[in-house]
């Protein structure tokens, strides 16, 4: 074995141990994620310094592995702020008596996906949408008694969706850059011939899984409603931090500013309204807002939030990024994802190739941005050997990449899900039927289309053209 490079069945013996490993421990076992990825990190890790890496290239690898997680972990700290103010103030409770006002549980699940569409591509953000929209439609379908797997995962479903269509969505643009689109809206027009039947079979299940579902006792839901009003001040003018929200997205501007301009608005309302202590509401921000009101049902529903509550989510991000980073440095996941680039030769088996390569890197380094960059990076020179156009193949690091990784327990999106929302990665993947569904169809419709994604004969003279003329 030659010192400081694996082979690519070296590499493919580690994915599996290591699959093996991180599956027994934690589907098995039972684990909290964190201890079996670490366990491997740390096995990874003395097995790379045998195999002749240096201390410090795996220090490297485990640097370069963290960067890209860093924004997301500031995105996570400001989201639990968020929550907490919106809760503090009553934002939450006001969308939550609304909502029980108007919503009908046989069509819940299909509103709650389609709200989560339309939010979705409006503020062009999976996470934002979750985290507020997310929140209030997982307490009221506690309240209507559906069941939490399928109000996971069509809150999943519809921000995703949402995120796929949107033109402010960061990991459409990143996809669109990665691939060398000059406008996304191309890249939105080519992904909507896959989501757009993606979300409608998707819409089909949640309304027929909604006439399934038991109906709810009225009088609890009344009660809710009158628990709410009594102690919050539920009112429109607590939709303002919403439409702050919702302009800032609109003027594009990064999701950390956005965040922390609906968290400011929030309290400043919080403050005029209820004149709280400061240092009441600094510990709120810090630990969560916590009510304490004599019924303990609604106590559980509109308590949360915090800087605290996303610490857990941070350290799983951490682990997983640090192993993802090491088995980068290593070339493991060069060597897997090179190894599939040879075997090539038609549309279809490259579509089908390019979309494994994006869901291994997903469940190998656990990020979305990686699992975007590095497919597209890699079958970008088959697509323009094969001359398809490069929307296609930034619809598969969209659906392929991005989405996939929500549906990865220890992935940046399958952590901050599981964080928000409240639940086990194990009880959202399953019903989070547009995820899966969106990668399926673009697989699909590669063997069956794949002919016709020629690039365009007529224009290509005309590209050539203008290329030569910006090089002279």
């Amino acid at each position: 074995m030659k010192k400081g490079k694996l082979s690519v069945l070296e590499s493919l013996i580690i994915m599996i141990v290591m699959f093996g490993m991180l599956g027994t421990m934690m589907i098995a076992l039972g684990m909290t994620p964190q201890i079996p990825i670490l366990l491997a990190f740390t096995l990874l890790l003395f097995y790379g310094r045998f195999r002749g890496f240096t201390w410090n290239q795996l220090q490297d690898g485990i640097v370069e592995g963290v960067k890209p997680g860093i924004v997301p972990m500031i995105i996570f700290i400001m989201i639990g702020v968020l929550v907490s103010a919106w809760s503090m103030s009553g934002v939450i409770p006001t969308i939550m008596v609304y909502g029980l006002e108007i919503l009908n549980v046989r069509f819940f699940l299909f509103t709650v996906f389609v709200s989560c569409c339309l939010v979705g591509v409006i503020v062009g953000s999976s996470f934002t949408t979750i985290s507020t929209l997310g929140i209030v439609f997982m307490g009221i379908g506690h309240v209507m008694g559906i069941n939490t797997a399928l109000t996971a995962g069509s809150i999943v479903s519809g921000a995703l969706f949402g995120n796929n269509m949107s033109p402010l969505s960061g990991t459409t643009n990143l996809a669109t850059g990665i691939a060398g689109v000059d406008n996304v809206f191309d890249h939105i027009k080519t992904i909507a011939h896959t989501a757009i039947p993606s979300a409608t079979i998707t819409a089909i299940i949640f309304l027929i899984a909604g006439h399934t579902t038991a109906n709810p006792n009225m009088s609890s839901v009344h009660h809710i409603i009158n628990a709410l009003n009594a102690n919050f001040f539920v009112s429109p003018w607590m939709l303002i931090p919403i439409a702050v929200l919702i302009i800032c997205a609109i003027m594009q501007v990064p999701a950390i500013p956005t965040l922390l301009s609906g968290s400011i608005t929030a309290i400043i309302m919080h403050i005029f309204i209820n004149h709280p202590k400061l240092s009441t509401i600094s510990n709120q921000i810090m630990n969560g807002f916590q009510l304490n009101s004599p019924d303990k049902k609604i106590n559980s529903i509109v308590s949360g939030g915090g800087v605290t509550s996303m610490l857990s989510s941070i350290s799983l991000i951490l682990v997983a990024l640090t192993l993802g980073g090491v088995l980068i440095k290593m070339g493991v996941v060069e060597n897997l994802v090179g190894k599939m680039k040879q075997s090539v030769n038609t549309p279809g088996k490259l579509i089908l190739t390019s979309v494994l390569s994006a869901i291994g890197v997903n469940f190998l380094v656990g990020e979305q941005y990686i699992s975007i960059i590095l497919p597209g990076t890699t079958f970008k020179e088959n697509f323009d050997k094969q001359n398809i156009k490069p929307v296609y193949l930034s619809r598969i690091l969209a659906s392929g990449g991005a989405d996939i990784n929500a549906l990865v327990p220890w992935g940046v999106t399958g952590i901050f899900i599981s964080g928000v929302l409240g639940v086990s990665p194990l009880v959202f993947i399953p019903c989070a039927f547009y995820v899966w569904m969106n990668p399926l169809l673009t697989v699909t419709f590669g063997f069956v289309f794949g002919k016709n994604y020629n690039k365009d004969k007529v224009a290509e003279p005309k590209l050539n053209r203008q290329v030569s003329e910006q090089l002279n």
